[in-house]
């Protein structure tokens, strides 16, 4: 386990899920850390402050772990409390618009502002999540993260450059998911869920590189019928009550590039 300067002090911003286990992962590396949550009293080994510009007092870094929608009131409460050589970190997943507006305005204040994109789920992981990062204080955060035994990549370019990589992973991952829960209701109404999980858990066994060409290249080549195949599929899915929201938008894509030959 890395252990941090005894004079590094990181200020915590959302005490929700992944802020406590980031929380008590840097204060067990042994970094002084401040934290503040509305709704949380308190961590252990972690101070409570009283407000976001209370726990940055002192800061070196300040992680925001709050919420998107909450993301740019963090940074206003937090800058009158911050010094002039900190980094603001924001690791909230959001759209990268948002993430250049708030660095633009901690760059009026002064402040190095860092994009930090959490690539992995917290839970189980904690500070070890992997991480990227893009801004001007990407290096300066990633520098100060990974004394802790964070991994943080820097990425070339603006801030934002890092949540576009998060949100892109986003679109795959999570739409998969969705892709799973239609089919698996699906096949309950059905009866044959344990049938097309099997199947299903078999597919993701036997993926390997050549699974991303053949979905890719196959969808173009074989754009028409497999339109007509997910109409049928958003047949079915209503003849069992089931919203065909994945089904619809899948054919929908399909008839889009078999327009475009």
């Amino acid at each position: 386990m890395s252990t941090a300067p005894s004079t590094l002090t990181v200020a915590v911003l959302g005490l929700g899920e992944a802020g406590t286990e980031i929380a008590l992962g840097l204060a067990g590396a042994g970094a002084r850390v401040r934290g503040f949550d509305p709704v949380v009293p308190g961590l252990p080994g972690v101070e409570a402050a009283t407000g976001d510009a209370d726990a940055c007092h002192g800061a070196d870094l300040v992680l925001s772990l709050t919420t998107a929608s909450q993301a740019d009131s963090a940074l206003r409460q937090a800058l009158p409390g911050m010094s002039a050589t900190a980094v603001y970190a924001d690791a909230n997943t959001a759209a990268a618009g948002l993430k250049q507006r708030l660095a633009g305005r901690a760059g009026e204040a002064g402040v190095s502002f860092a994009d930090v994109a959490i690539m992995a789920p917290v839970p189980g992981r904690g500070l070890h999540a992997p991480m990227v990062a893009s801004g001007p204080g990407a290096e300066a955060a990633s520098s100060m993260l990974g004394a802790c035994g964070a991994t943080v990549q820097v990425l070339d370019g603006p801030a934002g450059a890092a949540a576009t990589r998060k949100l892109l992973r986003s679109v795959f991952y999570k739409g998969m998911a969705a892709a799973v829960l239609e089919a698996l209701l699906a096949a309950r109404s059905a009866g044959c869920e344990d049938w097309l999980r099997e199947h299903i858990a078999a597919e993701f066994t036997a993926a390997d590189g050549g699974t991303l060409t053949r979905l890719e290249e196959g969808s173009y080549r074989h754009a028409v019928r497999r339109a007509h195949e997910m109409a049928a599929a958003r047949e079915l899915l209503g003849e069992l009550s089931v919203p065909a929201r994945v089904a619809r938008a899948s054919q929908l894509w399909l008839e889009d590039l078999a327009r475009r030959g």
